[in-house]
C-alpha cells in the first residue's frame, strides 16, 4: 500500500539533464531485466525456490531472488526480484503480508465466542516458531493488524489476516483454537499481498512464458514489459529525498548525502528513519537512514543527511561531480 506523502519540500530549484539516467517508466526490457519485479501468483506444489529458478530460465537472466518463503502447499504472492533488484530482497522480506486462510474448529463454537477470540488476537502477540521452521524456536513479539472473517461455515471459519512480516499463521491458529478451547487447525492458506504487491497485479508462470514467447514472436518487447515492476515500486512506503543529479554519481559509490545535494524533500522526515534517497528523474538511488530531520535539512547548510544502508543505484549512469 501506498503511503500518502507529505509535502514536498523544496530546498533549491533544480532540474534534471536528459544526458543521464532514465525515468522508470521508459526503461527498455533489458534494463527492467536489471531493475524489475515479477509479481508471481504461486500455484501449491513447487517451493518457492523452484519457482524463482522457473523465473529466471523464463526471462534468460543470470540472477533473481524471492521475497519470502511460501511452503509448497500454500499459493499466493511470491515477488520475484531481477538482477540489481535482488537488493531489495531483505526490505521485501520485511514488509507486512497479508493471507486468507480457512480456520478449522475441533467443536461447534458460538460465533459470539469466535468474534471476542478473533478481536483479542489483534494487536501484539508472543509467538514460538513451530518445530518445522527455518528461523530459531525462540518466543518473539508479532503484530497482527486484522483479523476479518469472509465466510463462517458451521466449523470453517473463512478469514483475512494482516500481519507483520514472520507471522506463522498456522500457529496463529493453534493458539486461537486453545483460546477457544475446542481446538483448531488451519486447513489452508494464500497469501494475498507482500509490501506494495497484491492479487491485481499478480501473473501466473504459464503466463509470463506465454508473454515471453509472444514478444519474440510479434518483436514486440512491450507485450513482456508490461508484466515487469520497475523495482522503485518497493520504495513506496518510504519517505523520500531527491538529489541533484552532481550528487548521484559519489552516493553510487556509497558515500553519505550531505546537504548541498538535496533537492526537495518530503515534511515529515524524522532523524533515524529509514528513507530512500531518489534521482530527480524518481530513480532509486539507496535505501538510507536519515542522520536530520526535515525541519534541520531545510533550516542548515552544512552537515550529513543521510548515510546510505543499501546502495541501488549502479557507478557511471550520472556525471563524477568531485576532483
Amino acid at each position: 500500500m501506498k503511503r500518502s506523502y507529505e509535502e514536498i519540500l523544496y530546498k533549491s530549484k533544480d532540474k534534471t539533464s536528459s544526458r543521464y539516467g532514465k525515468k522508470p517508466e521508459k526503461r527498455n526490457l533489458e534494463e527492467l531485466l536489471q531493475k524489475g519485479i515479477v509479481n508471481i501468483d504461486k500455484p501449491r506444489g513447487p517451493t518457492s525456490h523452484e519457482v524463482t529458478s522457473w523465473v529466471k530460465k523464463i526471462l534468460d537472466i543470470p540472477k533473481a531472488g524471492h521475497s519470502g518463503t511460501l511452503d509448497p502447499n500454500v499459493s499466493g504472492i511470491l515477488p520475484v526480484t531481477l538482477g540489481r533488484a535482488t537488493k531489495l530482497v531483505k526490505f521485501l522480506m520485511a514488509s507486512d503480508k497479508e493471507y486468507v486462510c480457512t480456520l478449522h474448529l475441533q467443536k461447534d463454537v458460538p460465533e459470539q465466542e469466535l468474534m471476542k477470540v478473533l478481536n483479542e488476537y489483534q494487536g501484539v502477540l508472543y509467538q514460538k516458531p513451530p518445530v518445522k521452521s527455518a528461523v530459531k524456536r525462540r518466543v518473539r513479539t508479532r503484530k497482527i493488524h486484522y483479523i476479518n472473517p469472509i465466510e463462517i461455515q458451521g466449523r470453517d471459519v473463512l478469514m483475512r489476516i494482516g500481519c507483520e512480516a514472520g507471522t506463522y499463521i498456522r500457529k496463529l491458529c493453534h493458539d486461537m483454537g486453545l483460546s477457544l478451547g475446542c481446538g483448531a487447525s488451519m486447513e489452508e492458506l494464500r497469501r494475498t499481498k507482500t509490501g506494495v504487491f497484491g492479487e491485481e497485479s499478480a501473473i501466473l508462470l504459464q503466463d509470463l512464458l506465454d508473454a515471453k514467447v509472444f514478444s519474440i514472436e510479434e518483436n514486440n518487447e512491450d507485450i513482456l514489459k508490461k508484466n515487469i515492476v520497475p523495482y522503485e515500486a518497493v520504495l513506496d512506503p518510504l519517505k523520500k529525498i531527491w538529489i541533484k543529479d552532481t550528487a548521484v554519481e559519489a552516493l553510487s559509490h556509497g558515500a553519505a548525502l550531505s546537504l548541498p545535494g538535496v533537492s526537495k524533500i518530503q515534511s515529515d522526515i524524522s532523524r533515524g528513519d529509514v528513507i530512500a534517497v531518489m534521482t530527480l528523474k524518481n530513480e532509486a538511488v539507496a535505501i538510507s537512514k536519515a542522520e536530520m530531520d526535515s525541519e534541520d535539512i531545510m533550516k542548515r547548510n552544512k552537515g550529513i543527511v543521510a548515510k546510505s544502508l543499501t546502495v541501488l543505484m549502479e557507478r557511471g549512469i550520472y556525471p563524477r561531480a568531485w576532483n
